[in-house]
């Protein structure tokens, strides 16, 4: 009997690249990327939105710290900028980007502070960090139900944080916040709710629809983090 997948990446292996649809509403909804910008993809995985921003003529580029991710960008779309990067120290020069891009990735950073200093760091005065993490709270229960555990899923998941975490621990490291309202519940949302809950998804959802929660209390959070000058 094959194996259920319990991490997401695991998932998404045998299904698709994450939330795609409402990544990308995010990006032009709050109308963050510009012609001509330098942009950074932190976590490009399979590189699909990074080549579909490459193809809509932007100046990107991306870091990925899987040798198995970056192979497979390459099967699956060619030759991408997308470089291996291994720690959290960024390999490029102090203001090299206009804006940074991350999604699904800041709760799996041990250290926050080290990463929003060096994304500060790439930034330009003024420059943003657009971003997508789960709340700590809802997503807290939601992988405690996948992993049938309290513990077991807290070292990939190391970084979750709160509404009102993340705006202290953005404004500690120079940075004013901002949440998007992007709607969440998609096809890709259906059917991982439904992976991973069974039967009881659609009922979940109907009684909790997360899209119509106040934003503090999404299962996910957009945020436009501004580097203040």
């Amino acid at each position: 009997m094959a194996t259920e997948p319990r991490t997401e990446q695991d998932f998404e292996k045998r299904d698709e690249f994450g939330n795609n649809e409402a990544n990308v509403r995010f990006l032009r909804e709050t109308l963050a990327l510009e012609p001509g910008q330098r942009v950074l993809e932190i976590g490009s995985g399979r590189g699909a939105l990074l080549r579909q921003l490459l193809q809509e003529g932007h100046r990107i580029e991306g870091i990925e710290i899987s040798q198995d991710r970056i192979d497979e960008s390459r099967r699956l779309f060619g030759a991408l900028p997308i470089t291996k990067v291994d720690g959290p120290r960024l390999p490029f020069a102090d203001a090299s980007f206009d804006v940074v891009l991350s999604f699904d990735v800041f709760e799996h950073i041990p250290d926050s502070d080290a990463h929003l200093r060096e994304v500060g760091r790439v930034l330009t005065p003024g420059g943003r960090y657009l971003l997508q993490t789960p709340n700590k709270w809802t997503n807290t229960v939601f992988e405690t139900i996948r992993w049938r555990s309290f513990s077991s899923w807290r070292h990939d998941h190391c970084s979750l944080h709160s509404y009102s975490q993340l705006q202290r621990r953005f404004a500690r490291n120079g940075f004013d916040v901002r949440f998007a309202d992007i709607p969440v519940v998609t096809a890709f949302f259906r059917r991982k709710l439904r992976h991973y809950l069974g039967g009881i998804a659609p009922l979940a959802l109907a009684v909790g629809n997360p899209d119509r929660l106040p934003l503090p209390m999404r299962t996910n959070f957009y945020l436009v983090a501004t580097k203040r000058p």
